[in-house]
């Protein structure tokens, strides 16, 4: 009997377990699965506010430390209308701790709005106004990193821009978001039980952001940027572009296009004046083609420097059309390769292409890189316009072999001639500071064959069409160029006059590439108009790497007594005695540092290049003074 009630007792515990456990599991399928879009709703209509707050956004630094692109804190502040109490009275006590945000316009914002609405974003407050709008009811505040850009237009379309939720839209920001922005945490403002709203923070692990290192010298930047506007204003130019590149490295010093625009105030810019067209927009180069035409001929043994080509009197006829010379005045009869270069001569060019023929040349344009993008860490590179085809009529291998019928970019002209400069090997660009240089170099031209085209390009800088690229006591290689421009209609309307080259024997290497698109008046070559601008920024950059220290053309009497004349200027000699301002001029910035630190003196810098004026004067007694002003200028050698 005793058996039967203790069976009857198990039963009765497993079935009321079972039981049990089908009613939790009833429960757990009804919410899961049956209920789960009502409670999803539900949960949902509980949080009125999901945002994601990124780590600081990472600053971006020129090759100096320099900061480009940096945070400042700001605040947004918004509110849930329908909840809001008193809201007249809270608006008007809002406008008076926040005077951007009007009584008027805050109640604008919220005119026949219920729920999540911005009343301000990015908005600039001190601790004590953060304070008091966090003591208003219905007004929430966030903080929000807002990003500055201390340079104004320097640099701004390498570097770029940000939108309102602080993610890259151009440039730099935008090519490198990812590791600038970081990973989010999540912030959720939630209704409790009484529908008031709770600030919830997650907690979840965030990937730090990381800032970027430009190849880009600041001031550097800021000459290049300087000349080129001035010769774009000058010659009354639709834009032009500048880009300095370390022939050794492939470091980007410096790279312009004018118009340009202040990523601070992006609304008043126009959208073609943000991108970088150095890189993006392809052209015809015109004559700085020319060298990679020669360099195939000395590659492939077909031409020598001294080889001569009869240049036909500036009129050479191929299939149905003349080609004449850049210059119609010109008439050449018999010339040397290295003076067809030197004269920039299109029939002398022509006829060393029909020597090569196009597949040899076809070979070389695509080792140095035409037709192929140089994968630069910028956005929206062009690959440039380059024909595939592995044989061309004559027509076409000529107007090819002197730059047109192809199109390069501003970049891929820089990184072709990298291979001239530094004895045949080509660098790939970058401008990230640190990038392995494994990798980015190849040789595609003999030693021999480059030194040849420095030689020629030389001469075509001393005796040839780069006259105006000069920079006194140095030797530079260079090329002209004055291509035609392609108009909208696929005609010729204008000209793009051009100039690249480099110093010869210099300790630091590097290559300029100047051009003026369609410049107004009667001035259109690039001997004229691109020439002088590379000339002013060579001279700088020269300048400002002590060149001139070692690497004078000649040690003639004359040279000696320039180079000694700046070593006094530049010496500790300028000291006047301690109780005495000291004359500043000539000092580069850190010089000028360094001399008034040692004599206790407070001096403020203006402008760059080296000291032009200062004031007070040399010679004023310390004491009658608080601090020293020195205004500072690019350096002439003149």
């Amino acid at each position: 009997m005793e058996d039967n009630k203790f069976k009857y007792k198990i039963t009765f515990v497993f079935v009321t377990f079972i039981s049990l456990f089908a009613l939790v599991l009833g429960k757990a399928f009804y919410v899961q699965i049956w209920n789960n879009d009502a409670l999803k709703k539900y949960s949902e209509s509980q949080v009125f506010r999901q945002i994601k707050v990124y780590p600081k956004r990472g600053i971006i630094y020129d090759r100096n430390g320099s900061p480009m692109a940096l945070n400042i804190k700001t605040y947004s502040i918004f509110t849930i209308p329908k909840n809001l109490k008193g809201k007249y009275k809270t608006l008007k006590k809002l406008a008076k701790i926040v005077p951007s945000l009007t009584y008027k316009k805050a109640l604008s914002k919220i005119k026949k709005r219920q729920n999540y609405t911005w009343l301000g974003r990015k908005i600039v407050l001190n601790d004590e106004q953060v304070k008091q709008v966090k003591d208003l009811k219905g007004i929430y505040i966030e903080e929000v990193p807002k990003r500055k850009y201390p340079n104004g237009e320097l640099a701004s379309q390498i570097i770029g821009f940000v939108g309102v939720d602080n993610s890259g839209l151009a440039g730099i920001e935008y090519k490198f978001n990812d590791k600038l922005k970081g990973e989010p945490h999540v912030i959720k403002y939630m209704k409790d039980a009484k529908g008031r709203p709770i600030k919830f923070e997650g907690h979840d692990a965030t990937t730090q952001s990381e800032d970027i290192y430009l190849t880009i010298d600041k001031d550097l930047q800021a000459v290049v940027e300087k000349h080129i506007k001035d010769a774009v204003i000058k010659h009354e130019a639709i834009k032009g572009g500048v880009g300095v590149i370390n022939s050794k490295t492939g470091e980007i010093l410096a790279m312009a296009n004018y118009p340009t625009f202040n990523p601070n105030e992006l609304r008043s810019s126009k959208p073609e004046h943000r991108k970088l067209s150095f890189v993006t927009d392809p052209f015809e180069p015109g004559s700085t083609f020319k060298l990679f035409t020669v360099a195939s001929a000395l590659e492939n043994k077909v031409a020598a420097p001294d080889t001569t080509y009869y240049c036909e009197r500036g009129n050479f006829k191929v299939e149905d059309h003349f080609i004449n010379e850049a210059d119609n005045h010109k008439q050449f009869e018999w010339l040397t390769v290295s003076e067809i270069i030197e004269h920039s001569s299109n029939i002398g060019t022509t006829k060393i292409a029909f020597d090569l023929t196009y597949p040899l040349l076809k070979e070389t344009l695509d080792d140095i890189g035409i037709g192929v993008k140089t994968n630069i860490e910028l956005p929206g590179e062009s690959r440039g316009i380059h024909t595939d085809k592995e044989n061309i009529r004559p027509l076409s291998l000529s107007n090819i072999s002197f730059g047109q019928g192809v199109a390069t970019t501003g970049i891929q002209m820089l990184y072709a001639y990298t291979a001239i400069a530094n004895e045949g090997i080509l660098t790939r660009p970058t401008i990230i500071k640190d990038t392995p240089l494994e990798d980015r170099q190849r040789r595609v031209f003999s030693k021999d064959t480059a030194n040849k085209l420095s030689e020629m390009l030389v001469k075509a800088v001393e005796d040839g069409t780069g006259a105006n690229a000069k920079v006194s006591y140095f030797k530079i290689a260079g090329k002209t160029s004055t291509a035609q421009r392609v108009d909208e209609a696929g005609g010729y309307k204008g000209y793009i006059p051009g100039f690249i080259g480099f110093p010869v024997g210099v300790n630091n290497d590097f290559i300029i590439y100047v051009y003026v698109d369609k410049p107004a008046g009667k001035k259109f070559y690039g001997g004229q108009i691109a020439a002088p601008v590379f000339s002013k920024i060579a001279e700088y950059l020269l300048y400002k790497n002590k060149e001139y220290l070692d690497v004078a053309i000649d040690s003639s009497k004359h040279n000696v007594e320039v180079m000694d004349s700046v070593n006094r200027k530049l010496s500790s000699t300028r000291n006047m005695g301690e109780h005495f301002v000291p004359d500043f001029v000539g000092l580069d910035k850190k010089s000028a540092t360094n001399l008034a630190e040692k004599l206790g003196i407070k001096v403020s810098h203006k402008g760059i290049g080296v000291v032009k004026s200062q004031y007070p004067d040399p010679g004023t007694d310390k004491s009658l003074v608080n601090y020293v002003k020195l205004i500072y200028s690019p350096p002439s050698y003149e």
